[in-house]
């Protein structure tokens, strides 16, 4: 199980950290906002998050903790600590820096990433990652243009088309397109929500920055993920509130426990 828990944790992060601004009221001043989500591995739960978000006008800032839990633990703990900070720009939240830090047992990474105009402009990586050059596919200078955080990546402002068409993300090591479409809608109920969602397959798509030849990479590219879309009340963005992945060893699934409260 080991073997997957770095990638599943970062696509699992990428969609969960992307929840965190889902329930932020109209855009003013000071608003901050805390989500709460499940992460589960079929019913065997592996890990939390907890979230917070401030817009002060078209400014956004989105912080937040992941906690591995259950059956992981029992290998390695997992955490991250994570944020971002940019600015609505028409239909999309672009970043200006994103942040993280990953801890897998007692090993530490930092990813730092400078964006200016939706480029990536620096990345940091400490300690650098050991990689093989004959099976490295390494990301190119024009993988770097026109893309999108993974925490801002799946929210989309009020107005926005959503599920439709592909989302360009770099988290500071890999670079993938995630094309959405929408298969319809449906009702849905959690804790600080109560409405109709848009529900959307995912089509995960590695373009550079993994090792070639991965099993569960290459079954993520063959197997579509779903993605549910909500938007509160008085909120001002689409983000999810559901998400299940598919792995070889069952689906993963991402709920928010809390959300708009």
């Amino acid at each position: 199980m080991f073997h997957i828990i770095r990638p599943l944790a970062g696509i699992a992060l990428l969609l969960s950290l992307s929840l965190a601004a889902s329930a932020v009221p109209a855009l003013s001043a000071d608003i901050t906002q805390v989500t709460e989500y499940d992460i589960t591995l079929g019913i065997l739960p592996i890990g939390t998050a907890k979230f917070s978000s401030e817009f002060d006008g078209n400014d956004y800032k989105i912080n937040g903790i992941f906690q591995s839990g259950g059956i992981v633990n029992v290998i390695k703990k997992v955490s991250a600590e994570t944020n971002v900070a940019g600015r609505i720009s028409g239909d999309r939240l672009q970043a200006d820096r994103y942040n993280l830090v990953y801890k897998l047992g007692k090993r530490t990474r930092i990813y730092d990433v400078i964006y200016q105009n939706g480029n990536v402009t620096d990345t940091t990586i400490k300690p650098p990652p050991r990689r093989n050059p004959d099976n490295w596919i390494p990301v190119a200078p024009g993988d770097l243009k026109s893309v999108l955080d993974p925490l801002s990546g799946l929210i989309f402002p009020a107005g926005a088309k959503i599920c439709s068409g592909r989302v360009p993300v770099y988290d500071g090591e890999s670079r993938m397109d995630l094309v959405l479409k929408q298969e319809g809608t449906k009702p849905y109920e959690t804790k600080g929500f109560k409405g109709e969602v848009t529900v959307c397959s995912v089509r995960y798509e590695p373009k550079s920055g993994y090792r070639k030849g991965r099993s569960d990479i290459e079954y993520l590219r063959q197997t579509p993920m779903e993605v549910w879309f909500a938007k509160g009340d008085d909120a001002t963005v689409y983000a999810p509130i559901y998400a299940r992945i598919p792995t070889r060893m069952g689906p993963l699934y991402i709920t928010a426990a809390r959300y708009g409260e």
